[in-house]
C-alpha cells in the first residue's frame, strides 16, 4: 500500500489550549455534534457523553503497562528514551483489568451494530485486553501482527529483540455480520495477492514525529500514519466517524481527515491535544476521485446466466468449454447446461467436469469466437455495465 505521510512539519507550534474543542456542560445528543472534535478529558468519562450506536469504527491504543523497572541504557551508557509517564502506570494488573473493562464497556456502547474495533498493543498488555474483551461479548475477526521494519534493539541481550506489536480487530458482538472490509479493494493494490495478518511497516520516524521546540518527541509511542492508513482503508468507508478515546498526538484524526472520514479524539493531556489539534489542521484531505472504493463481488448486483440468453449475448445450443478445451457442455433454453447425462447450473456441471466438490462456473466456462476463448463472467460484466446506476 502506498505511504500516507503527513506532510506536517518534524517541529510543531503548539497552539493555545482555548482552540480545543471541549464538551459543554450539557450533554450533546447527536454524533455531528462531536464529530471532527478533540474531546478533552478522562476517556471513560468522555465516551460516556457520547449518543448509543453514534461511530463507525474504534481505534483504540491504550496505555500498555509496560511495568518498567529503572532506567534502561544503551551500551554506549546513553539513556533510552523509553515510556515512562505517568499514564502508562497501575498499581496492579487488577487495577489495569478495572480499566480496560471500563472503557471497553463504552467503547461498545457507541459502536454501530456493524462497526468493527481495533485495539493495538504490546506483549504487556494484548492478552488481557483480548480476554476481556471476549469476556464481553466482542468477536475477533483478527489478530494482525504489526513487524516493525526499523525496531529498537535489545540493548541487555537477555530476551529476542521485540520487533512487532499485535492488533485485535474485531466485531461488536457474534451476530454482527454487516461489518465492512474492502477484501477486494486490499487484493487490488498487493499485486492481486490477499492481504496477510502481518503487516510489515517502519515506526513513526522523519518528519512525520512530531517534535516540540526543544527538538525532543511530544509523544513516545506516536503511531505512523501508514499504520492507521491500512487499518481505515480497511474497515471503514468515507464519510465513516472513527473514534480514538487515546488520542494521543492524532495519527487517527490527521490520516482519518486525510482519507475523506470523520473523527472523534479523546485525550486527556493538553500537550498531546494540542500538537493533534495543529497537526489536523494542516491536512488537506484527498480529492473525491483518489477515495473510491473497489466495488467488492459481493455488493455487485445478481445476474442469472439465463440474462444472457435473455439478453442475446449467448444462444441455446451453443456449446460452453473450459479454458483448456478438456470439457464441453451445451446451453439449454431454461440456462442450464448439459453434459454428458448431466444437467444442471454452470457451477453445478463446471464442479462435475473436473471432479471437484464446487466451482465457480462464471471464470471456469468459456464461449468460442474462432480461436480466441471469452470468460463468460466478461458478458456477465457487460450487463452490470449496462445497468443504470442506483
Amino acid at each position: 500500500m502506498a505511504s500516507l505521510r503527513s506532510n506536517t512539519a518534524a517541529r510543531v507550534v503548539l497552539p493555545s489550549a482555548r482552540r480545543l474543542a471541549r464538551v459543554p456542560s450539557q450533554p450533546l445528543r447527536s454524533v455531528e455534534d462531536f464529530r471532527d472534535r478533540i474531546l478533552r478529558g478522562d476517556c471513560i468519562e468522555q465516551l460516556k457523553s457520547l449518543p448509543n450506536a453514534s461511530v463507525d469504527l474504534v481505534f483504540a491504543d491504550p496505555p500498555y503497562n509496560l511495568q518498567l523497572e529503572g532506567a534502561l541504557n544503551r551500551p554506549d551508557q546513553s539513556l533510552v528514551d523509553a515510556v515512562d509517564d505517568d499514564w502508562d502506570k497501575f498499581s496492579s494488573f487488577a487495577d489495569y483489568d478495572a480499566f480496560t473493562k471500563a472503557w471497553l464497556t463504552e467503547a461498545q456502547r457507541v459502536m454501530k451494530p456493524n462497526a468493527t474495533l481495533w485495539v493495538i498493543g504490546s506483549y504487556h498488555n494484548i492478552f488481557r485486553v483480548g480476554a476481556i474483551m471476549q469476556d464481553l461479548g466482542f468477536w475477533i475477526l483478527n489478530d494482525v501482527i504489526w513487524r516493525k521494519a526499523n525496531p529498537m534493539p535489545n540493548f541487555r541481550g537477555r530476551r529476542f529483540t521485540n520487533a512487532h506489536e499485535t492488533m485485535i480487530w474485531a466485531s461488536r458482538n457474534a451476530s454482527s455480520k454487516g461489518y465492512t472490509f474492502h477484501y477486494d479493494a486490499l487484493k487490488a493494490a498487493n499485486e492481486d495477492t490477499q492481504v496477510r495478518s502481518d503487516w510489515y511497516l517502519p515506526l513513526c520516524t522523519g518528519g512525520e514525529r512530531l517534535k516540540n521546540s526543544k527538538g525532543s518527541k511530544v509523544h513516545p509511542t506516536q503511531k505512523p500514519e501508514q499504520l492507521l492508513a491500512r487499518v481505515i482503508l480497511s474497515s471503514s468507508n468515507p464519510g465513516d466517524v472513527i473514534l480514538d478515546p487515546f488520542f494521543g498526538t492524532g495519527t487517527t484524526g490527521a490520516t482519518a481527515k486525510r482519507l475523506g472520514r470523520h473523527f472523534i479524539g479523546i485525550e486527556r493531556d493538553a500537550d498531546y491535544a494540542n500538537a493533534a489539534s495543529a497537526r489536523i489542521a494542516a491536512v488537506e484531505p484527498l480529492d473525491d476521485t483518489s477515495l473510491v472504493i473497489v466495488p467488492t463481488k459481493r455488493s455487485e448486483p445478481r445476474i442469472p446466466f439465463s440474462a444472457l440468453i435473455e439478453a442475446g449475448l449467448i444462444a441455446p445450443g451453443v456449446e460452453l468449454v473450459d479454458a483448456k478445451r478438456r470439457f464441453r457442455a451445451k446451453i439449454k433454453a431454461d440456462g442450464s447446461l448439459v453434459l454428458g447425462p448431466a444437467t444442471g447450473s454452470i457451477h453445478k456441471i463446471g464442479a462435475l467436469a473436473q471432479g471437484l466438490p464446487a466451482c465457480n462456473g462464471w471464470s471456469f466456462w468459456h464461449i468460442e469466437k474462432g480461436d480466441d476463448l471469452i470468460v463468460i463472467d466478461t458478458l456477465r460484466q457487460d450487463i452490470r455495465a449496462s445497468m443504470p446506476a442506483d
